[in-house]
């Protein structure tokens, strides 16, 4: 099954309630949220440094579809 933005979205988007969040929040978030290995391997292989918001997200994930 495709990763999709929607899907990762729904993981970690609370993340950012706060304000930025790192990969490593991200991580935990998604650890929390039980997602599935293939989330938690798409927001490991982003750079590690703070993200002000979800959207900033996507010029590193140009690769995963929006939606199905």
């Amino acid at each position: 099954m495709t990763v999709t933005r929607t899907e990762l979205a729904n993981h970690i988007e609370v993340a950012f309630t706060h304000g930025p969040a790192s990969r490593d929040n991200l991580l935990a978030y998604a650890v929390s949220s039980h997602a599935r290995p293939e989330i938690i391997a798409i927001i490991g292989g982003l750079p590690d440094k703070a993200y002000p918001g979800l959207r900033d997200l996507w010029h590193h994930l140009a690769h995963v579809p929006v939606g199905p």
